[in-house]
């Protein structure tokens, strides 16, 4: 069996920079377990598998250790290799089917538009083990679906932050999200997930999800610029619509190739 795979940066419009995913063309499922191993093979933080026999595509996302429910990255890539290598496909938007149901993708200049279900993060008490963590006690520490999100005074405690990865991984979730306001856009964020196989992610769209609805409650409004403060580094358009939010990026394809199974 020969598989068709292509390697794109999401959410950048420089070589080498914002995050790295896989995708992989499907045209009949195969196994989970055969993914996982595909994923582990390429080694990026997210393997997108995109089957394009069925339409709504069915999309599942693969760290090298384990299927997640949301990737946002992933799927912007895999709808750039739809948008320009399978136009039969993908019309003016397309439309994925996953395991956090239905998400939309549609153009709007030269950027990519991620429409996906908002994740409002709820408040909690800051325990002692956050700050063992990140070396910093937070402002606010609050939970989403799949992460914790903790909150900071400066764009410069973001930079500098040190995390325990260790530590961090003994969280009951997916990772840990930090940010605070920018300095020359709304907010800034770093994203940790060790549990995942994943230290730090370069780029991370559903973790936007979460951020987004918590900027829009303290800055009072609906769009925002963000910068995402990893070392590959990565740029994001974002609104907010009632229970949706809208993640606005760029891709670059890095390459094409075959899997040979």
């Amino acid at each position: 069996m020969k598989l068709e795979i292509y390697q794109v940066d999401a959410f950048t419009d420089k070589m080498f920079s914002g995050n790295p995913a896989a995708v992989v063309i499907l045209k009949s499922d195969i196994d989970e377990e055969l993914m996982q191993s595909i994923a582990l093979e390429n080694n990026l933080s997210e393997t997108a598998f995109i089957n394009i026999a069925n339409y709504p595509i069915k999309i599942k996302w693969f760290t090298p250790t384990i299927e997640v429910n949301l990737c946002g990255h992933a799927t912007l890539a895999s709808a750039k290799i739809l948008f320009e290598n399978f136009p039969e496909i993908a019309k003016n938007e397309i439309l994925f089917d996953s395991k956090s149901g239905i998400l939309k993708v549609f153009r709007e200049g030269d950027l990519f538009c991620l429409n996906f279900p908002a994740d409002q993060p709820e408040s909690l008490e800051i325990d002692p083990s956050f700050e063992k963590a990140i070396g910093i006690k937070p402002l606010e520490l609050l939970r989403g679906k799949d992460d914790y999100l903790a909150i900071f005074d400066e764009q410069s405690q973001i930079e500098g932050m040190n995390p325990n990865f260790y530590e961090i991984a003994k969280f009951e979730a997916r990772g840990l999200v930090v940010s605070a306001a920018g300095k020359e856009v709304d907010f800034v964020s770093r994203c940790f997930y060790p549990r995942t196989g994943i230290d730090e992610d370069p780029v991370t769209g559903s973790a936007h999800t979460m951020l987004i609805p918590y900027w829009k409650q303290k800055l009072n409004k609906n769009y925002f610029k963000a910068k995402q403060l990893s070392r590959r580094g990565g740029n994001l358009k974002c609104r907010i619509n009632k229970d949706r939010v809208y993640i606005y990026g760029k891709a670059i394809l890095f390459l094409k190739g075959s899997i040979y199974l």
